[in-house]
């Protein structure tokens, strides 16, 4: 059973990591509105794929208000080119008012999986050196995400756009999990971004040990001027060593450092909404973007909210 449990985990740990670009791809689906509205906030949020924009999907409340809404770029895990990778999670966010914009077409849908509680990095894969031989491209890069704002920004400036005046370019954060975490720290560097959260993700000390075509250097954390959450997996989390090491580096901007025994996988999807990752991001994007005071307290100081939370430790909360 443990032995089935880690292979489980080493194929999870595969998909989410790289080789995004080599996996088979599922054809998009038609045009318009994908799935049921979702989410558990005061408006039920949308994924769509619009003939406009036919590289990326949108998720947004199924009704707009009359108001600017932030703005949110997401990185997919593996850098995949499939809007739907963790559309149980986005639909979520987007749910507490805000515009999404994610690299691919929306594809698959993945299914809830159960949850697995990891206290230990995974045995070293025998598969790695061939794997790493055949890395190839991503099927998403940086430039893709920052496209799709640039896109947002365009059409809330067009008043034929059903965006129109419904989106604040203001008001910018991106997020990224596992190699769309790597995304989210290369844009991280465009002055438009406010605020930025990594989901099991951190930069390489050596880029070649990456699954990923993208090359982040250690150098790029210092160009990061807004503040930055790092929610990891736990010991368990192959991602485990670059966190630690980027968080120990980053002393110019705030640092929000988080890590529960989930593993590479996090909580995306072994409960709906995206689990407790659903709520951190949410709550992080609220205090960030919206200035809700209540959110950031959620993530200050050593009687932080998340510091109350089971099995979550907290070894770097906001300093205020």
């Amino acid at each position: 059973m443990v032995r089935k449990q880690w292979i489980g985990l080493a194929m999870l740990a595969l998909t989410a990591t790289g080789l995004g670009a080599q996996e088979a791809k599922v054809p998009p689906k038609p045009f318009g509105l994908v799935g049921q509205p979702g989410g558990t906030g005061p408006a039920p949020a949308v994924a769509e794929y619009l003939p406009a924009l036919p590289d990326h999907t949108v998720y947004r409340p199924a009704r707009l208000p009359d108001r600017p809404l932030p703005i949110v770029l997401w990185g997919n895990g593996a850098c995949r080119d499939d809007g739907l990778a963790h559309a149980g999670f986005l639909r979520e966010v987007a749910s507490h008012g805000y515009v999404i914009v994610v690299p691919g077409p929306p594809r698959e849908e993945p299914a809830l999986v159960p949850p697995v509680r990891m206290t230990e990095m995974p045995p070293p894969d025998p598969n790695r050196p061939a794997q790493l031989a055949r890395r190839g491209p991503d099927a998403t890069s940086p430039e893709q995400i920052l496209a799709g704002l640039d896109w947002l920004e365009r059409q809330n400036a067009d008043p034929a756009s059903p965006f129109y005046r419904h989106v604040d370019p203001a008001r910018v954060a991106v997020m990224g999990h596992s190699c769309g975490g790597l995304q989210a720290i290369r844009i991280s560097a465009d002055p438009r971004i406010k605020a930025t959260v990594l989901f099991n993700s951190g930069v390489f000390n050596n880029s070649a040990d990456g699954r990923t075509g993208l090359n982040v250097a250690k150098s790029e954390l210092a160009m990061l001027h807004a503040p930055i959450a790092y929610i990891i997996g736990g010991p368990g989390d192959i991602a485990w060593p670059q966190a630690i090491d980027d968080v120990a580096r980053i002393v110019h901007v705030p640092v929000f450092f988080a890590h529960a025994p989930t593993g590479h996988g996090g909580t995306f999807r072994t409960a709906p909404n995206g689990g407790a990752y659903g709520v951190i991001a949410t709550r992080w994007l609220d205090a960030m973007l919206k200035g809700d005071r209540a959110a950031r307290r959620y993530f200050v100081g050593a009687d932080c909210g998340l510091c109350q939370a089971p099995d979550w430790s907290v070894p770097r909360p906001l300093m205020r």
